[in-house]
């Protein structure tokens, strides 16, 4: 059953609603590419119906996930790296490392040990054929990374050697490595193509990267665990997300500098940010709170919150703007959210902790 917890009818009038306007207004169809980090597969969405179509195995750890600017492939993070439970919160909200990951070298040096190498890569999806058909070497741990405008590199954060790199999607090979910080984590492609932004989420740490040259251009500081970045479609101004504390940064791009600092509702553990198709909106996934922010991309006022699955995560828009999704890693499912109403609708069945989600637009509709 792709629908649950009591919103099947709902459901169901949302996605005749959905298929009734893609038939009249001969709008894109689209579907869900849902990655689950527990269970290594990715789940595929009917966006229509809101129906499972497949689950595509990938390999360890499916992370990050992204079409292709061509459409033709989906490429997803993976990583032999030992999942560890979210880290205990102090008074103030800043994760305690008591061993592992960010308390010492030496820890370092035990999570490499108990990882699985070989297991690190972007595995492609080729759409064509709807199953993976390879692996390209992407550095340590990927976790999230972004694709270049043109679609021939992809941007990728290495979370445990502290660096970004730039692989050559054609080639298969690394043709550079950017120094970063202490866990690097967010990546993300501004508008035009001309630089990246990499997220440090252990310091704080943000690095604009220059596309031309692969050189840091700007190198500043928000408040800790910064998750992910996004962007106004004119890309004049960057989002950042900080879990920690429940803030969300607004940057000026040109200059790096932070314009204002939102904050989010109480309880908030900023994950994903997304701006909306038309530069309006801005939402945020709160984690632990269960809910997605909703906050205004130009007087940056917080307009309320929405309920949705259990610490939501990844987030995606319908390409007409009207629904979005959220990635809940503990309940197993996707909440859809009619954005006209500002509230969840429907829940569809995933994976085992699913944790990122792109839109994979066809042509046509599909047939009723």
């Amino acid at each position: 059953m792709s629908m649950v917890n009591g919103l099947a009818a709902l459901s169901f009038g949302a996605g005749m609603l959905l298929a009734g306007s893609t038939a009249s207004a001969a709008t894109t169809h689209w579907q869900l590419f849902v990655s689950n980090e527990k269970s290594g597969d990715v789940t595929v969405v009917d966006g229509t119906d809101l129906k499972v179509l497949s689950t595509l195995p990938v390999g360890k750890r499916p992370r990050g996930i992204h079409v292709s600017p061509d459409g033709k492939s989906v490429y997803v993070a993976l990583s032999g790296t030992p999942i560890e439970p979210p880290p205990q919160l102090d008074a103030q909200g800043n994760p305690v490392f008591q061993h592992g990951k960010g308390a010492s070298k030496d820890d370092d040096d035990d999570d490499a040990a108990n990882s699985d190498k070989s297991a690190d890569g972007i595995g492609v999806i080729d759409l064509a054929q709807m199953k993976e058909t390879g692996k390209i070497h992407a550095g340590s741990d990927p976790e999230e990374f972004a694709l270049s405008k043109d679609g021939t590199r992809l941007y990728v954060s290495n979370e445990d050697t502290k660096t970004a790199s730039v692989i050559n999607i054609a080639s298969g090979k690394v043709e550079h490595i950017i120094l970063a910080a202490q866990e690097p984590e967010g990546v993300s492609t501004t508008p035009d193509g001309r630089h990246f932004f990499v997220t440090c989420e252990a310091g704080g740490d943000v690095f604009i990267v220059d596309t031309g040259d692969y050189k840091s251009t700007a190198h500043f500081k928000v408040d800790v665990r910064p998750r992910s970045v996004d962007f106004l479609p004119n890309g004049s101004i960057a989002f950042i997300p900080s879990e920690s504390v429940g803030e969300l940064n607004v940057v000026d791009t040109s200059t790096g500098k932070l314009i204002k600092t939102v904050t989010l509702p109480a309880g908030s553990r900023p994950m994903k940010v997304l701006v909306s198709p038309d530069g309006n909106r801005v939402y945020v996934s709160n984690g632990r709170a269960g809910t997605v922010s909703v906050v205004d991309a130009h007087t940056y006022g917080v307009l309320g919150s929405i309920k949705v699955g259990t610490r939501p995560w990844g987030l995606a828009i319908s390409p007409d703007g009207r629904y979005l999704y959220s990635a809940n890693g503990p309940s197993n499912d996707i909440s859809v959210v009619d954005l006209g109403a500002n509230q969840e609708i429907a829940r569809v069945k995933a994976g085992s902790s699913p944790w990122g989600i792109t839109i994979v637009p066809t042509p046509t509709a599909r047939p009723q």
